[in-house]
């Protein structure tokens, strides 16, 4: 039987023609964590214990798929966001560090408000609206996406913490169903931004297999979802209500010109963690 530190040199050796190092030792250290269950301080001291047959045999069918550019998170069927272990599968987006910015900044501006009511839209794996849920007292959070498939994922995600979200099962562009006009005190929004022309940019594993239906927007209307789900805001927010939206960092001044166009009282553009435009935000 071969040792731990055995096992992660293969994994590393293993991957590295579609994750070159450093992430393929990234990607080791997160398969192995998951398979042994032990936390990257016990693998360090546990390098010489041996791997069962078993696990051995689970890590072979692992490296297979993260040969073939299969996003590590798939392979393992969780991703890690906002303190919460959420399943993801090939029916839902990979959640990104980003898009916690937009859960930080919802929370560190209404954190002392109690009961809350909150409508996160396209709301995929449940992220945004299970944070939101974790961590605001009280609120009613509702989760709206069209995808049944990814509404699955994101009920079973709500399931395992007992956060009590409504999900709404809609198509954007039509009538949002079960909430009344100007009830809402937060709407948040991770739609599709990603230009079609953005493709030959993007990395292989993600194109092959995360979902087109939550990246891409059309080329020759790249502000299709924003238009549509400001208007959604201005019927659903309270005044003084607020939407939080994340974007495409080629379009923060155009997204913030449409809420001040279409009657927001303000509007800013506000910049991730790199300096790139991120999230655009407004207050009706």
């Amino acid at each position: 039987m071969a040792t731990i530190q055995q096992v992660q040199q293969h994994i590393r050796e293993s991957i590295k023609a579609a994750y070159p190092e450093p992430e393929a030792g990234s990607i080791a250290q997160l398969v192995l964590e998951h398979v042994l269950q032990k936390n990257r301080m016990h693998l360090m001291l546990a390098q010489q214990e041996e791997v069962s047959p078993a696990q051995e045999a689970q890590l072979a069918q692992m490296v297979q798929r993260l040969q073939r550019q299969e996003p590590v998170q798939y392979v393992l069927g969780v991703a890690h966001f906002y303190g919460l272990e959420l399943q993801v599968d090939e029916r839902v987006l990979i959640p990104r560090p980003e898009t916690e910015e937009l859960v930080d900044l919802v929370l560190r501006e209404h954190k002392e408000q109690q009961g809350l009511q909150v409508l996160d839209i396209c709301a995929g794996s449940g992220c945004i609206p299970l944070a939101l849920a974790a961590n605001l007292p009280n609120a009613q959070v509702y989760g709206l996406e069209v995808s049944e498939g990814a509404l699955e994922v994101a009920r079973a995600n709500a399931a395992k913490y007992k956060l009590p979200v409504e999900w709404l099962q809609a198509d954007i562009f039509e009538p949002v169903p079960s909430i009344k006009p100007a009830s809402l005190d937060i709407i948040t929004s991770n739609p599709p931004y990603v230009l079609e022309e953005e493709k030959r940019q993007m990395r292989e594993n993600v194109l092959q297999y995360e979902p087109h239906l939550a990246l891409f927007v059309p080329d020759q209307d790249p502000l299709k979802y924003y238009r549509r789900i400001t208007e959604v805001a201005l019927q659903l927010l309270k005044k003084g209500g607020k939407v939080y939206f994340e974007i495409n960092e080629r379009y923060g001044q155009e997204v913030k010109e449409l809420l001040l166009q279409t009657g927001f009282a303000e509007a800013q553009v506000v910049a991730d963690l790199f300096g790139k435009n991120r999230i655009v935000c407004g207050k009706k």
